[in-house]
């Protein structure tokens, strides 16, 4: 296993500190796609309604090794 840092970009940066172990870069890949819809259910509360989240992934050595964004935009269809 090996150890991953889930760094998250939302106009804040959320530094990952303790890092995560996984059995391969696939893995730690599917766990940052997974953190996303996440981040935006945490925050669907909010008064915004257009919002960017970015997770960089890095390694032990803090490398980058993969990087996923979701947007999310909300948009009133009444007057």
């Amino acid at each position: 296993m090996s150890l991953y840092f889930f760094d998250v970009h939302d106009g804040t940066h959320r530094f990952d500190d303790s890092g995560t172990e996984c059995t391969s870069l696939e893995q730690a890949r599917l766990q940052a796609k997974r953190l996303l819809p996440d981040l935006v259910r945490e925050q669907a509360d909010g008064d915004q309604e257009r919002h960017t989240y970015t997770v960089l992934v890095t390694d032990a050595d803090h490398r980058p090794v993969y990087s996923a964004t979701l947007s999310f935009t909300g948009l009133w269809l009444i007057r």
